[in-house]
């Protein structure tokens, strides 16, 4: 699945442009908007974006995990040679487990504060009245839905989350 962003400059536009990507297949579960007057357009059946949408909350719970089992690991193993003499894969797997879970959790509650990358590029946009949509795509429809829309709405901004700003957002939320 690829995460396309629609940035459109009124609500008016957004309600065409979400029942041109219904008709082309898309559901609900696939669109998420996002604007500063967007209680017309829950009215009208789009779905609001959410915190899972608009904030880094998924990407910071992955490097939680990772970052917390490793750390319990760690820890585990000294507490296996250091504090108590119990079955060492036991005090590992134990720590490495709660070392993730507790990463999760702590990372979570940052993630939910750091916006997602385009999102944030959009900010001052949004403020002003724009609207921007979130679509789940298959990738081998990205082009499909890209042309149709560019084709109807040329004045709408679409991009996706390219691999250098991902990498320069990943360090976002420690």
């Amino acid at each position: 699945m690829q995460r396309l962003y629609f940035l459109i400059p009124d609500r008016e536009t957004t309600t065409d442009i979400v029942n041109e990507l219904n008709a082309m297949g898309l559901t609900k579960d696939h669109l998420h908007v996002m604007g500063k007057d967007w209680q017309p357009l829950e009215k009208e059946g789009v779905p609001v974006a959410t915190l899972i949408q608009t904030s880094d909350v998924i990407n910071a719970s992955k490097r939680g995990a990772v970052v917390g089992a490793l750390l319990g690991l760690v820890l585990g193993l000294v507490a296996h040679y250091v504090l108590v003499d119990t079955n060492i894969v036991w005090m590992a797997l134990g720590m490495t487990l709660f070392g993730a879970l507790f990463g999760v959790w702590a990372s979570t509650m940052v993630g939910v504060s750091v916006k997602d990358i385009k999102v944030d590029k959009y900010d001052k946009a949004i403020k002003r009245g724009a609207m921007l949509l979130i679509i789940d795509v298959p990738d081998e429809r990205e082009g499909d839905y890209r042309n149709v829309i560019k084709r109807y709405h040329p004045e709408v901004v679409i991009e996706k989350v390219t691999a250098q700003e991902r990498k320069q957002h990943a360090g976002e939320g420690h």
